[in-house]
């Protein structure tokens, strides 16, 4: 019977033989020892996601920014990509073996291993593709940042996002391998959460500055609370019912769509 021929994936074996990674626990791993990893890594992503992008512009066009959270990404922050990156190369490499155009047998040990690699290695191609055209007309660094540092302050906000990127990729391995459950799920339910608790409690003015009818927090709660509480009932009747339950662009955490 002839040799099965390989995969081309198994050329990439020196590289994922030698390539970072997160080491698997030798042999069981305490209940505490994972809560303890897995709230580490969760309290991570929520400062992740609070850190601004250094050097980007406060006024920033993010299309998917109201859905970004679905992602587990939070819009402006070096989390932006959220697990973008590694849904993509997942996904990529399940229709590929899927199809047969990547021969790999999963039920094979080192085939297996092939797989998992290359779709490490496909992580790092898939954040820096899905970096790099962030800065052209959406993320796009201030006048004062480029006056800083020049021609360079595209590249260091594609690095930041690179960076947060892979930050994520390996807190998810981390919780995987020392963890609850796959960090993937995590970071959504963690993005979805926080997405939930700002919408209902935030009470940040809408658009910064001074708190009034036309910049109310931007809580559900808060600004209702505050518009109920400061209109009269002509400004009620006058158009603050319907921004208190439809919202309207300053304020879209109203009750109806929440």
């Amino acid at each position: 019977m002839a040799e099965e021929k390989k995969s081309r994936l198994f050329a990439l074996k020196p590289i994922i033989e030698r390539w970072p990674a997160v080491s698997k626990p030798e042999g069981h791993v305490n209940f505490r020892t994972k809560i303890l990893w897995t709230l580490l890594c969760l309290i991570l992503y929520y400062i992740l996601t609070n850190i601004t992008i250094y050097g980007l512009q406060k006024q920033y066009i993010d299309l998917f920014a109201n859905y970004r959270f679905i992602m587990a990404g939070a819009s402006g922050s070096i989390m932006h990509l959220g697990i973008g990156p590694i849904v993509t190369a997942s996904i990529i490499l399940q229709l590929f073996t899927g199809a047969k155009i990547i021969k790999l047998d999963l039920t094979k040990k080192e085939d297996k291993a092939i797989y998992q690699g290359s779709q490490k290695i496909l992580v790092i191609v898939m954040i820096i593709v899905e970096a790099i055209p962030q800065i052209f007309g959406y993320l796009q660094p201030s006048d004062a940042f480029v006056a800083s540092v020049g021609g360079w302050a595209s590249t260091i906000i594609v690095i930041q996002l690179v960076i947060g990127a892979l930050i994520v990729f390996f807190m998810d391995e981390l919780i995987s391998k020392w963890g609850i459950g796959s960090g993937i799920s995590l970071f959504i339910a963690a993005g979805v959460s926080q997405a939930i608790f700002t919408g209902l409690f935030n009470w940040l003015p809408v658009g910064g500055g001074v708190l009034s009818l036309s910049n109310p927090p931007a809580g559900c709660i808060p600004g209702t609370f505050y518009i109920a509480t400061n209109a009269n009932l002509g400004e009620l009747v006058g158009g603050y019912y319907q921004m208190m339950f439809i919202g309207n662009s300053s304020f879209q955490n109203a009750i109806v769509p929440l």
